[in-house]
């Protein structure tokens, strides 16, 4: 039971390497489908931990997981701030209006 617990966990984390791929390749389309596909596991991930339950190992192995996810998530920031930075900018410049 715990395995098809810790797949979810797998596949958040391929998700979050998916989303750091994109972000290095600039492409903040991809970042963000990939970051919804990432929301939809999650969630799924919270429904089915109400019942089922990870033996140690697979806990110890989400630790694993859970720091490569973390890791892959600051590299993503780190790559998105030029880019965050840019659209502020352009929400504060000119507005025109049509």
């Amino acid at each position: 039971m715990s395995q098809q617990l810790i797949d979810y966990y797998k596949a958040i984390e391929d998700s979050s390497a998916k989303m750091l791929g994109a972000a290095k390749a600039e492409d903040w389309d991809g970042v963000m489908r990939y970051e919804g596909a990432c929301a939809v596991l999650i969630e799924q991930l919270r429904y089915r931990a109400q019942t089922e339950k990870l033996d140690q190992l697979a806990i110890a192995e989400k630790s694993r997981i859970m720091l490569r996810i973390l890791h892959n998530d600051a590299q993503i920031r780190y790559l998105a701030e030029p880019w965050l930075a840019h659209c502020e900018q352009k929400l504060d410049g000119p507005q025109l209006l049509h």
